[in-house]
């Protein structure tokens, strides 16, 4: 059979045998997006991306949704999105998707004139120290903070991300060492604000707006992921903070067809960018439905699937 559009996903949520509000909300959020491209007349399935029996080339699109386990099993993952990009095309684009999947895409924004937090990146292999790493930070890079953020440039859920504190450098000395030593690594500003204050996601589609939410970290935590205790609630943007995810996006190499921006307001008090999600970005259409309908249609009326 020939599709217009494969969702993907992560095989863990194809046919889970256990349920939870997590899994729940994964398999909705899926099939809203699922049933709005199929109303707009497209021949769409749902697969995980690690199927071994799908054939690619009978899809004219792969829109990447919640292939979330592409971080633990990376080496895999690329071989698969390298062949599979020579049978059908993805949405958001190849070259898109191998920008964004590496975090030194915020150097580049950072270049283009986007805020982004101080941000230090330690390449795989390099023969450095973390307290070495923190000084060169402060004395080269203008770090003022005393408390840093330390995480893979390739990463999601906060895998490996730590909070480390001017007097425990040494204690994350031995995992800095085994990090860096297989992945490049970046050191940041810790952000108080995104613990005080949260952290706004922002969906632009095509370069336009549509909905946000407002994510909070527990109490007594910094990562605002719901994996880690995290809330996230409705939130209705200002036009200054609308205007800044729109310059985020046309910062890109290209227009995604759809985008999550996330920013928070840094140590001193001006909006920054914490993340541009383009590849499988969370979007919570289960929060606004509507927007899986606007997502399916730029999918129909840009990629002009007939």
């Amino acid at each position: 059979m020939k599709y217009d559009v494969v969702v993907l996903t992560d095989h863990r949520y194809v046919s889970p045998k256990k349920s939870s509000t997590y899994i729940e909300n994964v398999l909705l959020e899926d099939q809203l997006v699922v049933d709005a491209l199929k109303n707009k007349g497209l021949k769409v399935t749902r697969k995980a991306w690690d199927d071994p029996y799908f054939d690619w080339s009978t899809t004219k699109y792969a829109l990447f949704r919640t292939t979330w386990d592409y971080f633990d099993r990376f080496e895999e993952f690329s071989k698969w999105l390298e062949k599979a990009s020579e049978q059908t095309q993805f949405i958001n684009s190849k070259n898109l998707i191998y920008w964004n999947i590496d975090k030194h895409y915020l150097q580049d924004l950072s270049n283009a004139g986007v805020a982004i937090p101080k941000t230090v990146f330690v390449e795989k292999g390099t023969k450095i120290t973390l307290a070495d790493s923190i000084a060169s930070a402060k004395s080269e890079h203008g770090f003022t903070a005393n408390t840093y953020i330390l995480k893979p440039c390739v990463s999601g859920a906060a895998r490996h991300t730590y909070k480390v504190q001017e007097g425990e450098i040494e204690n994350y000395e031995a995992i800095f060492q085994e990090l860096v030593g297989i992945e490049a690594m970046m050191l940041q500003e810790f952000q108080h604000n995104v613990v005080s204050e949260g952290e706004i996601s922002m969906m632009v589609f095509n370069g336009v707006f549509t909905h946000a939410v407002l994510k909070i970290a527990k109490p007594g935590d910094f990562r605002v992921q719901d994996d880690f205790g995290g809330t996230v609630h409705d939130y209705s943007p200002n036009a200054e903070q609308v205007a800044f995810a729109k310059r985020v996006v046309n910062a890109a190499p290209e227009l995604p067809v759809y985008a999550r921006v996330d920013i928070f307001k840094d140590n001193n008090g001006n909006w920054a960018l914490a993340e541009l999600e383009i590849f499988e970005p969370e979007l919570w259409f289960r929060l606004h439905r509507e927007a899986a309908e606007i997502l399916a249609k730029v999918i129909k009326g840009t990629l002009m699937l007939n």
